[in-house]
């Protein structure tokens, strides 16, 4: 149930990109506002249609210009979780979630409307009118109605822009579990590149409605164009790992591929897995295991390549463990050490500086057919 993608357009913001999302998949639109994001995301609903366009998913055709095939958004299977989430305020989560159904009967579309509920974690919440429910809770009745209508593609346009970080770090976990029960293409519309990164397992960045950059989140993520694209200081690596135990002085240990991790305080109890981002330019790196450092993380790893570049910074990918992690150092630091693909070096992390909403609790995602 593959969702392939062609669209472009001169007006009213140009558009020339081509994609494919594989089923299970979540596939992040990212960029800048204005580059063409959510027009491409109104293309996909049937809600706008440009000069040239073809949209199919599983064999099925929603939009071909040259073959003169435009499906109103109804006929669509698609679900679409919008900004501000679109719930009708005189209806009750379950009515809300219900109302996106086919014609069944009520009973059974009650019925319905609760297992779903009960799948984004709202057991009991089916009463409440959307002014009764937090933001989080509004957003995942969304998503619960989306996928009330069955539908062959989710579309989620910048899903948790409207809550609180707290809230947001949750929510970034209940999608992550979610996902192993979803067995469809799944597209996210971001400007947050934390959340793409933590999120997706592919990107396409997109600049004035063309592609900068395709492919898996972490080789987009070491992409010069693609960071030129997104901000330099986006660069990042992201690791999954295992919580091991917590301390007394609040950190927590954390289990890797390529060894033991600490950082402040992770929520979950030993055994939990999560997912840290390290930002490639809060990585040091150094030729031998450096001593007397209040830096908590020094890691062995191997250099895979450099990429520079514009400008004096050169873009080293690591190899650490099973995993990838990034440094962002100068050609001058570079030189200094003679640094080659292939060394043995260490790589220098401090504890705090891994932000906490860098941290979320999920393993990657496991598509259940």
């Amino acid at each position: 149930m593959a969702l392939e993608v062609m669209a472009k357009a001169a007006a009213p913001i140009p558009l020339e990109l081509a994609f494919r999302v594989e089923p299970g998949e979540l596939l992040a639109l990212v960029g800048h506002s204005g580059s063409g994001k959510t027009t491409l995301l109104r293309t996909l609903a049937g809600l706008w249609r440009p000069e040239v366009a073809r949209v199919q998913v599983n064999g099925s055709t929603w939009l071909d210009t040259a073959g003169g095939v435009d499906l109103p958004p109804h006929q669509r299977r698609v679900g679409v979780v919008f900004q501000n989430y679109a719930l009708f305020p005189h209806m009750t989560a379950a009515q809300n979630v219900a109302s996106a159904m086919d014609h069944s009967s009520r009973s059974a579309r009650a019925v319905e409307a609760e297992r779903l509920l009960e799948l984004v974690n709202l057991h009991g919440l089916g009463g409440r009118r959307p002014a009764q429910l937090s933001g989080g809770e509004q957003q995942r009745v969304a998503v619960a109605r989306a996928l009330a209508r069955r539908p062959q593609a989710l579309l989620l346009d910048e899903p948790f822009s409207a809550v609180d970080s707290s809230t947001r770090e949750r929510l970034y976990a209940e999608i992550i579990a979610l996902r192993a029960h979803l067995s469809m293409p799944v597209v996210l519309v971001t400007h947050d590149m934390n959340e793409a990164q933590l999120l997706a397992d592919r990107m396409v960045v997109i600049e004035a409605g063309k592609m900068v950059a395709e492919g898996p989140t972490g080789t987009v993520m070491s992409d010069p164009g693609a960071l030129r694209a997104m901000g330099i200081r986006e660069a990042a690596a992201t690791v999954p790992a295992t919580i091991e135990s917590h301390d007394s002085e609040g950190m927590t240990r954390l289990i890797t591929s390529g060894g033991p991790l600490w950082l402040p305080r992770v929520e979950g109890v030993p055994g939990s897995r999560v997912r840290v981002r390290i930002m490639a330019h809060e990585v040091i790196l150094a030729r031998v295991r450096p001593e007397g450092l209040s830096a908590q993380n020094i890691l062995p790893v191997r250099i895979i390549d450099l990429q520079a570049g514009v400008g004096p910074a050169v873009m080293v990918r690591l190899a650490f463990g099973d995993d990838t992690i990034l440094a962002r150092i100068t050609h001058r630091a570079v030189r200094t050490l003679a640094l080659q693909p292939g060394d043995e070096i260490h790589a220098v992390l401090k504890s705090m500086s891994v932000a906490r909403d860098h941290v979320i609790a999920g393993a990657p995602a496991q598509v259940v057919q």
